[in-house]
Order: C-alpha cells, then sequence, then structure tokens
C-alpha cells in the first residue's frame, strides 16, 4: 500500500526553520543525560528517521515513561497525543503539555478534533508521535492498535516511522510513585512507510490493513 504521500509538494521543513517548545528544549537535554546514565538508554535506527519532518512516528505503549524516552531520542521535538489520564495526570499536567506541545485525544469516542490538530501538526512541517494501541499496556505486550493511526496515515500520507520501546514496562511493573526502578531501556526505530488512499477497496478495510500493517513493523522492533 506504499505510495506518494499527500505532502510530496510541501517543500520540507528544516529542523532549523522549526520553533522548539522551551519547556521540551529546556528539559530534553538534562533527560537524555538522566537517562543515559542512570538507565544505559540506548538507540538504535536513527537512520531511518526522515531528514526532517513532517512525519508521524508510532510506538508501542506501556506507561508515561514511553513518551520521555522518545523525546529524548528521535533529533526533532514531537507532539504527543496524549489520553485524559496522562493530560490530567496532576493540576499542573494540563499546562504542562501545552507548553511542549502535546495534543489532547479522547479514546471514548471518535475525536475528530485530535485528528485534526494532530493534521495540522503535519501539514505545518511536524513530527507527531501515537501510541497505536490506546491506553497502556497493564500486560506487557504489545496490544492490537486502533484506528487513529491509519486515519492519520492516509490523510496526512506522511511517512510513518515505527518504534519499539523496551525497558519501561519493567521499570515501573508493580512500582508505587511512579519512580521506576534502574532497568536498561532502549527504543529502535525502524524504516519509514508510506500510505495511500488511491486505489482503495473500501475504506473500512483499508483502514483495518494499514493498522495491521504498522503494528507488525512495531512487533518486529521488539525482543
Amino acid at each position: 500500500m506504499a505510495g506518494p504521500t499527500a505532502l510530496a509538494a510541501n517543500q520540507r521543513v528544516a529542523r532549523e526553520a522549526l520553533p522548539v517548545p522551551f519547556l521540551y528544549r529546556a528539559l530534553r537535554g538534562p533527560m537524555r543525560q538522566a537517562l543515559g546514565r542512570w538507565f544505559d538508554l540506548r538507540v538504535e535506527g536513527l537512520e531511518h528517521l526522515p531528514a526532517g519532518g513532517p512525519y508521524l512516528i508510532a510506538a508501542n505503549h506501556h506507561n508515561y515513561l514511553d513518551g520521555i524516552v522518545l523525546g529524548v531520542a528521535a533529533p526533532e521535538p514531537i507532539s504527543f497525543l496524549v489520553m485524559p489520564r496522562v493530560w490530567r495526570a496532576t493540576p499542573l499536567h494540563p499546562m504542562f503539555h501545552r507548553h511542549i506541545g502535546s495534543i489532547p485525544i479522547d479514546l471514548e469516542r471518535a475525536d475528530v478534533g485530535a485528528l485534526r490538530r494532530a493534521l495540522y501538526m503535519l501539514q505545518s512541517g511536524k513530527v507527531v508521535g501515537i501510541f497505536p494501541e490506546g491506553p497502556f499496556s497493564v500486560r506487557g505486550r504489545l496490544e492490537p492498535g486502533l484506528p487513529g493511526v491509519a486515519l492519520l496515515a492516509l490523510r496526512s500520507g506522511v511517512p510513518v516511522v515505527p518504534a519499539g520501546i523496551r525497558g519501561t514496562y519493567e521499570a515501573l511493573a508493580g512500582r508505587r510513585g511512579y519512580i521506576p526502578r534502574r532497568v536498561p531501556l532502549g527504543v529502535r526505530f525502524g524504516p519509514a512507510r508510506s500510505f495511500s488512499e488511491d486505489g482503495a477497496n473500501g475504506r473500512r478495510s483499508l483502514r483495518l490493513h494499514v493498522t495491521r500493517r504498522i503494528m507488525d513493523d512495531i512487533a518486529a522492533l521488539l525482543p
């Protein structure tokens, strides 16, 4: 189902030209150092990332550490789609997420507004991060993907980069106070893939196919 991207006509925006949220920029360096020193963070497959935005990163999801790991691993700032329990984790979290460019999404319904905001980010040349499983995986394994990732991939046409995150489940499983235990963390990026709606035989079947393809790409990157 690979095909020309819908945004191919738009000139790619250079990394330096995209404004980076101040809070994102301020936290990224210290967090990268902390994860490297205390959790032996390893990043693989950076060569698979496009030279600049827009593109979509789709990754597995265990807990809040996943966003931190991806945020320090990718060269561009990522605007993450964030579910309500993460957006409102504390009274300060909504302000925090607004200042780093997160996009709130309601998983209990078809949140068209959130998908439109994500598409706008992509059309602006930015990088959007999505966890296709939706809620956290509480069993430490990859769960089936929701159709939102296929909608974004097909509507935008931008490259979709799969990412496999390891260690975050073990770091927080059974922990109280959300303080992770020291275990090795890692993220592995896979080859980007683009999808097109051209020649589709039924939108629903196409979305199911694209969702499964993206989830298979993520699964291939996991231990």
